[in-house]
């Protein structure tokens, strides 16, 4: 069940990373409100996830999924640039994800 808390928190991670272009520098009520929840979250489904798994462990499974996850939205969202190293570099940390679930 911590693995399961961990993803959540990533994906809520994303959802706070993304409402932030959203907020408008925190000026927009409602987006802000969302994005303060997501942060809420991410954070609460995190502390339930390092329960049982290592710190180190789960603190950078969160923050890869968070930055692959944004990464990848703000490709599709925001039309930001893709490269070649851009992809190499978001699959290293997608097989470095993989890599600390398989040490854990």
């Amino acid at each position: 069940m911590a693995w399961t808390f961990l993803i959540v928190a990533g994906l809520f991670e994303i959802c706070w990373a993304i409402g932030l272009k959203y907020t408008d520098g925190f000026s927009k009520f409602w987006p802000t409100a969302g994005t303060l929840m997501a942060m809420a979250a991410s954070f609460g489904f995190l502390a339930q996830a390092l329960k049982s798994i290592p710190v180190g462990t789960g603190y950078a499974v969160w923050t890869g999924i968070g930055a692959a996850g944004t990464a990848v939205l703000g490709i599709v969202l925001f039309a930001e640039s893709v490269s070649i190293v851009k992809v190499f570099s978001l699959l290293c940390i997608v097989l470095g994800i993989i890599g600390l679930k398989g040490s854990a």
